[in-house]
C-alpha cells in the first residue's frame, strides 16, 4: 500500500507536469462482473459503480479537465431486465438529487446535462433531469454529461433530422450545412462536439457507438480493471497515454 502510493504521488507530479485533456469520456464497463466476482446481485455491481463515479469526477475536477461525459446506459441496455432497469435509473435519480445538494456542484459552478433520448426513461427520473439541468443551467466552469438511453447513431440522425428541419422552414440553406452546424445539434453543449481521451473499463476494446461523431480524433485507452476498481493510477496512466500521444503526434 505504501508503495502504491508513492507511486501514485509520482505520477501525479508527472501528469499535472503536463497538459490536461480538457473533455474525458468514460465508457463505465464492468459493474455486473464485478458483481458477479463478489457474489453480489448485478444491481449492487452498479450502486458501487455510482460510487466510483462520484470519486471519478473529483479526481478529475481536482487535475482541471473542464468536461466530463459518462456513459451510464445506452439504448442497447434497454434490453435488460425491468428490475436491473429500475434499479439503474434509480441509482440514476439519487446521484442527480445529490448533485443538487452538493455544494461542490455550486463552488465549481458545475453544468450537468442528461443527454441521450429522455423521452424513453420514467418520468420521475425525467423530472429530475430537467430540476438539474434547470438549476445548473447557467454555470460555465465545468460541465457533467450523463449519457443515458444514449445511442451514438441516434445522435448524428437526431442532428440531422433538427437541420432538415430548419431547412424546412428556410431558415438554412443546405449548402450552409457543414461540421459546424451538425455539431451545434448534438445533444450536448461546450466543448462536448470534442472529445480528447475516451477511456473504457471492464477489458473490452471497443466504443459501443459511444460518441462516434466526437472521438474521431480522440485518443482511446482501454484497462482491464471492473469500473467499481476503478483507480486514481487508472486514470493517470490513461492521460498519461493521451500526453504521450499528443506530444508524439505528426505534424
Amino acid at each position: 500500500m505504501i508503495l502504491h502510493k508513492i507511486y501514485e504521488k509520482r505520477l501525479l507530479r508527472s501528469v499535472k507536469s503536463g497538459a490536461i485533456p480538457e473533455h474525458i469520456a468514460i465508457i463505465m464497463d464492468g459493474n455486473r462482473r464485478f458483481a458477479r466476482k463478489k457474489g453480489l446481485e448485478p444491481h449492487e455491481g452498479h450502486f458501487f459503480g455510482s460510487k466510483k463515479a462520484e470519486e471519478v469526477l473529483d479526481w478529475c475536477w481536482e487535475l482541471g479537465v473542464k468536461m466530463l461525459t459518462l456513459y451510464a446506459f445506452s439504448t442497447e441496455n434497454f434490453k435488460r431486465s425491468e428490475r436491473e432497469r429500475r434499479n439503474i435509473f434509480r441509482l440514476l435519480e439519487q446521484e442527480l438529487r445529490r448533485l443538487l445538494k452538493d455544494r461542490r456542484t455550486y463552488e465549481r459552478e458545475l453544468r450537468v446535462r442528461v443527454v441521450g433520448k429522455k423521452e424513453y426513461l420514467p418520468e420521475s427520473l425525467r423530472e429530475t433531469i430537467k430540476e438539474v439541468e434547470e438549476t445548473t443551467k447557467n454555470h460555465r466552469k465545468h460541465y457533467l454529461n450523463v449519457a443515458v438511453a444514449y445511442g451514438g447513431r441516434q445522435e448524428i440522425i437526431d442532428a440531422v433530422k433538427a437541420i432538415l428541419m430548419r431547412v424546412k422552414r428556410g431558415e438554412v440553406k443546405p449548402d450552409e450545412i457543414d461540421e459546424k452546424m451538425l455539431e451545434e445539434h448534438l445533444y450536448g453543449e461546450g466543448k462536448y462536439s470534442k472529445v480528447d481521451l475516451i477511456i473504457r473499463t471492464g477489458g473490452e476494446q471497443r466504443l459501443s457507438n459511444f460518441l462516434p461523431w466526437q472521438a474521431v480524433n480522440s485518443v482511446a485507452y482501454f484497462c482491464d480493471v471492473y469500473w467499481p476498481e476503478f483507480r486514481k493510477i487508472d486514470l493517470l496512466r490513461a492521460i498519461r497515454a493521451w500526453q504521450y500521444r499528443r506530444s508524439h503526434e505528426v505534424v
